[in-house]
């Protein structure tokens, strides 16, 4: 059964909630990095960002409409908001991309438990 935003679960809630955050983070991020130049706007790094925004912006659709593959969707999102705090991670003490890397391993939690629990019922 399809949820609907009146039958949605806050666990599925929370979930869109990260999403939605974590690409508006990433594309602050790919503007702040191209600003600083040098390693921040290097193109492997960059495309990491736009695919962390795209996916979680895709994986928060998913779940919006209720399609019943967005377990699938979930768990890739985890994955690549993994592979991008990682790569925003090898930038030390830069607040942002330490912020950003928060909101992608906050993300990847939320979509795990969203998989998981799917693939549970």
């Amino acid at each position: 059964m399809p949820h609907t935003a009146t039958h949605m679960s806050s666990e599925m809630q929370t979930c869109i909630d990260e999403c939605q955050n974590c690409h508006d983070v990433c594309v602050q991020t790919v503007q702040y990095c191209l600003g600083q130049g040098g390693e921040h706007a290097s193109q492997r790094h960059i495309q990491v960002l736009l695919e962390c925004a795209e996916i979680c912006r895709t994986s928060a659709d998913f779940m919006l409409m209720g399609a019943e593959a967005h377990p699938k969707v979930c768990a890739i999102c985890a994955e690549v908001c993994e592979r991008c705090a990682k790569s925003c991670e090898r930038f030390g003490d830069d607040d942002m991309m330490k912020a950003c890397a928060q909101a992608c391993r906050s993300c990847a939690e939320s979509c795990r438990k969203m998989a998981s629990m799917a693939r549970a019922a």
